[in-house]
């Protein structure tokens, strides 16, 4: 089973690219294997991973631990989950400096504290324990210790789940505050479009572990052009402007132990045609900066639509 099969994307310094997608797309399985923490049994069978001149995949271990952290870091999904309940606040981010930074523990307590005024959490938190915490404060306290280091790229998988909307708008607000104080890129990982539009420059769409459209965010929301975009926007309510009336994508994400053959998202497409069941198709540039895999956008199509609506015209 491939849970991310082929997929290729950048990210500029000091840009946002949104990954978006229905729960298994896979986009915490890419997130995981540009860090290499995939769990057993998963692997990375192919590919590259180029951070600078650096090949990710071809790290040793050690050159694995200098680099996690210091160059790219990651907020995991559900903070509670991803601090250590029997240590405090300040412990933990401490013991990320001793053992990345090699700082004694004064001098990591000491820049433990500056990080808790950067994500606006009171310093007498850094004895607190992540019960002792609110979701927000857990969140903002897993974003400190992710820029301990002052990493490169910072990579956000579901970083507001589970939070009420307005502690959800707060740490959003942050998230773009440390962005252009600190200067650092970010993947923003999420399966909510309305957060994307204000939070990325780029977004990505992921299906059934492949990118299926990718462009501009403002580009992408006014213009989505494969079926499962336009499915996944118009299953969110607008937060401004006339009510309009939602709809939902039929059907289920596939199994991805056998997956659909040719396009992937055929057996959920209402513009479904016999051949797309038989060929996978590519992403392709439609319009400058704005890729598509579908078959509704291929070379042969496009003609074909061009010359019936020539025909049309009087």
């Amino acid at each position: 089973m491939r849970a991310v099969d082929g997929i290729s994307f950048s990210i500029e310094p000091g840009q946002t690219l949104g990954l978006v997608g229905e729960s298994g797309s896979g986009k915490s399985t890419v997130a995981q294997a540009l860090l290499r923490v995939l769990r057993p049994p998963a692997v990375i069978t192919g590919g590259q991973v180029h951070f600078r001149d650096q090949d990710v995949l071809s790290m040793t271990q050690s050159e694995l631990e200098r680099f996690r952290w210091r160059d790219i870091s990651m907020v995991f999904q559900s903070a509670m989950n991803a601090l250590n309940p029997v240590m405090t606040i300040g412990e933990q981010i401490a013991d990320v400096l001793r053992f990345h930074a090699d700082m004694s523990n004064a001098d990591a307590l000491d820049r433990a504290a500056e990080l808790l005024d950067i994500v606006n959490i009171e310093r007498s938190r850094l004895k607190a324990y992540p019960h002792q915490l609110s979701g927000g404060m857990r969140q903002r306290a897993v974003i400190a210790i992710a820029l301990a280091l002052k990493p490169s790229l910072l990579i956000l998988d579901e970083p507001t789940t589970a939070l009420d909307v307005v502690v959800q708008g707060e740490i959003l607000d942050q998230i773009n505050d440390l962005k252009a104080k600190l200067q650092f890129s970010v993947l923003f990982i999420t399966h909510d479009f309305s957060l994307l539009v204000q939070m990325a420059d780029t977004i990505a769409v992921m299906y059934a572990g492949q990118i299926v459209e990718i462009a501009p965010s403002r580009q992408l929301f006014e213009k989505p052009l494969h079926p499962y975009t336009q499915g996944l926007i118009s299953s969110f309510p607008s937060l401004d402007g006339p009510k309009q009336k939602l709809y939902g994508i039929p059907g289920s994400p596939p199994d991805m132990v056998k997956p659909p053959s040719g396009c992937r998202f055929h057996p959920r497409c209402a513009q479904f045609k016999p051949h797309h069941a038989e060929i996978m198709p590519e992403l392709l540039d439609v319009e400058p900066g704005h890729g598509v895999a579908c078959h509704l956008y291929t070379p042969e199509e496009l003609e074909d639509a061009k010359l019936a609506g020539a025909q049309r015209e009087p």
